[in-house]
Protein backbone atom coordinates (compact mmCIF):
# COMPACT_ATOMS: atom_id res chain seq x y z
CA UNK A 1 0.00 0.00 0.00
CA UNK A 2 1.05 3.44 -1.18
CA UNK A 3 0.04 6.50 0.82
CA UNK A 4 0.26 10.15 -0.76
CA UNK A 5 -0.93 13.80 -0.13
CA UNK A 6 -2.38 15.90 -3.13
CA UNK A 7 -3.08 19.44 -4.24
CA UNK A 8 -4.83 18.32 -7.65
CA UNK A 9 -4.15 20.94 -10.68
CA UNK A 10 -7.81 20.63 -11.22
CA UNK A 11 -8.90 22.62 -8.49
CA UNK A 12 -7.26 25.65 -6.90
CA UNK A 13 -4.39 25.17 -3.98
CA UNK A 14 -5.94 25.41 -0.42
CA UNK A 15 -4.68 28.77 1.50
CA UNK A 16 -1.56 28.91 1.85
CA UNK A 17 -0.74 25.15 0.89
CA UNK A 18 -1.36 24.45 4.92
CA UNK A 19 -2.94 21.16 3.62
CA UNK A 20 -3.52 18.74 1.20
CA UNK A 21 -6.85 18.75 -0.87
CA UNK A 22 -6.57 14.79 -0.66
CA UNK A 23 -5.06 11.80 1.07
CA UNK A 24 -4.80 8.67 -2.02
CA UNK A 25 -4.19 5.37 -0.46
CA UNK A 26 -3.53 2.86 -2.99
CA UNK A 27 -5.31 -0.69 -2.61
CA UNK A 28 -5.47 -4.10 -4.39
CA UNK A 29 -8.32 -2.82 -7.07
CA UNK A 30 -8.09 1.01 -6.91
CA UNK A 31 -7.71 3.79 -4.58
CA UNK A 32 -9.50 5.52 -1.26
CA UNK A 33 -9.87 8.84 -1.37
CA UNK A 34 -10.13 11.10 1.70
CA UNK A 35 -11.10 14.52 0.55
CA UNK A 36 -10.19 17.77 3.16
CA UNK A 37 -13.23 19.65 4.13
CA UNK A 38 -14.46 21.67 1.51
CA UNK A 39 -15.81 25.22 1.52
CA UNK A 40 -17.37 27.51 -1.09
CA UNK A 41 -14.39 30.05 -2.11
CA UNK A 42 -13.27 31.06 -5.71
CA UNK A 43 -10.31 30.32 -6.79
CA UNK A 44 -8.69 33.61 -4.94
CA UNK A 45 -10.31 32.33 -1.78
CA UNK A 46 -12.84 34.72 -1.41
CA UNK A 47 -16.02 32.48 0.02
CA UNK A 48 -18.69 32.91 -2.90
CA UNK A 49 -22.12 34.09 -1.56
CA UNK A 50 -21.72 35.02 1.54
CA UNK A 51 -24.53 33.06 3.45
CA UNK A 52 -26.40 31.36 0.90
CA UNK A 53 -26.08 27.83 1.37
CA UNK A 54 -27.40 27.03 -2.08
CA UNK A 55 -24.83 28.98 -4.44
CA UNK A 56 -22.04 27.63 -1.64
CA UNK A 57 -23.23 24.46 -1.61
CA UNK A 58 -22.83 24.20 -5.79
CA UNK A 59 -19.33 25.55 -5.63
CA UNK A 60 -18.21 22.86 -3.07
CA UNK A 61 -19.53 19.44 -5.10
CA UNK A 62 -17.93 21.69 -8.39
CA UNK A 63 -14.39 21.82 -6.22
CA UNK A 64 -15.07 18.31 -5.07
CA UNK A 65 -15.54 17.23 -8.63
CA UNK A 66 -12.86 18.34 -9.99
CA UNK A 67 -10.48 16.54 -7.06
CA UNK A 68 -12.00 13.21 -7.82
CA UNK A 69 -11.85 13.76 -11.71
CA UNK A 70 -8.45 14.08 -10.67
CA UNK A 71 -7.82 10.56 -9.30
CA UNK A 72 -10.27 8.94 -11.27
CA UNK A 73 -13.00 9.24 -9.39
CA UNK A 74 -16.39 9.98 -9.90
CA UNK A 75 -19.82 11.53 -7.18
CA UNK A 76 -20.92 7.45 -8.33
CA UNK A 77 -17.28 6.46 -6.28
CA UNK A 78 -18.52 8.43 -3.14
CA UNK A 79 -18.86 6.05 0.23
CA UNK A 80 -19.16 8.93 2.79
CA UNK A 81 -20.40 12.16 3.13
CA UNK A 82 -19.73 14.61 6.21
CA UNK A 83 -21.12 17.71 6.20
CA UNK A 84 -20.65 20.65 8.65
CA UNK A 85 -23.21 23.50 8.55
CA UNK A 86 -23.48 26.91 10.64
CA UNK A 87 -27.35 26.13 10.49
CA UNK A 88 -29.81 23.04 10.33
CA UNK A 89 -32.53 25.31 8.77
CA UNK A 90 -30.43 25.92 6.23
CA UNK A 91 -30.50 21.83 4.93
CA UNK A 92 -33.36 21.85 2.39
CA UNK A 93 -31.00 24.14 0.25
CA UNK A 94 -28.27 22.12 1.02
CA UNK A 95 -30.12 19.04 0.30
CA UNK A 96 -31.59 19.86 -2.86
CA UNK A 97 -28.32 20.47 -4.53
CA UNK A 98 -26.62 17.53 -2.98
CA UNK A 99 -29.37 15.23 -4.44
CA UNK A 100 -28.37 16.65 -8.13
CA UNK A 101 -25.32 14.82 -7.53
CA UNK A 102 -26.10 11.88 -5.71
CA UNK A 103 -29.52 11.14 -7.03
CA UNK A 104 -28.78 7.16 -6.62
CA UNK A 105 -31.01 5.21 -4.01
CA UNK A 106 -29.53 4.74 -1.84
CA UNK A 107 -27.06 7.60 -1.44
CA UNK A 108 -23.88 7.35 0.34
CA UNK A 109 -23.50 7.55 3.84
CA UNK A 110 -23.72 10.76 5.24
CA UNK A 111 -23.47 13.14 8.39
CA UNK A 112 -24.46 16.74 8.87
CA UNK A 113 -23.72 18.47 12.11
CA UNK A 114 -24.53 21.86 13.30
CA UNK A 115 -21.72 23.62 14.26
CA UNK A 116 -21.12 27.39 15.76
CA UNK A 117 -18.91 28.51 12.79
CA UNK A 118 -16.32 27.87 10.04
CA UNK A 119 -12.86 29.08 9.78
CA UNK A 120 -14.13 31.71 7.26
CA UNK A 121 -16.47 34.31 7.89
CA UNK A 122 -19.61 33.94 5.16
CA UNK A 123 -19.03 30.30 5.16
CA UNK A 124 -22.14 28.70 5.99
CA UNK A 125 -21.45 24.90 5.08
CA UNK A 126 -18.30 22.47 4.88
CA UNK A 127 -18.05 19.07 3.04
CA UNK A 128 -15.77 16.11 3.69
CA UNK A 129 -15.83 13.35 1.12
CA UNK A 130 -14.47 9.48 1.02
CA UNK A 131 -14.34 7.72 -2.22
CA UNK A 132 -13.26 4.32 -3.66
CA UNK A 133 -11.13 4.86 -7.36
CA UNK A 134 -11.61 1.97 -9.13
CA UNK A 135 -8.99 0.85 -11.38
CA UNK A 136 -9.92 1.14 -14.86
CA UNK A 137 -10.05 -2.43 -16.74
CA UNK A 138 -8.10 -0.59 -19.66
Amino acid sequence: MDMSLDNPASVAAPFGDRFAHVARLDLDGGALLVLAGQVGVDDNGNVVAPGDVTAQSERIFEIIQGILAAHGATFADVMHIRTFMTSLDDLPGYGAVRRRYFPQTPPPASTTVEVSRLFLPGAVLEIEITAFARKSDA
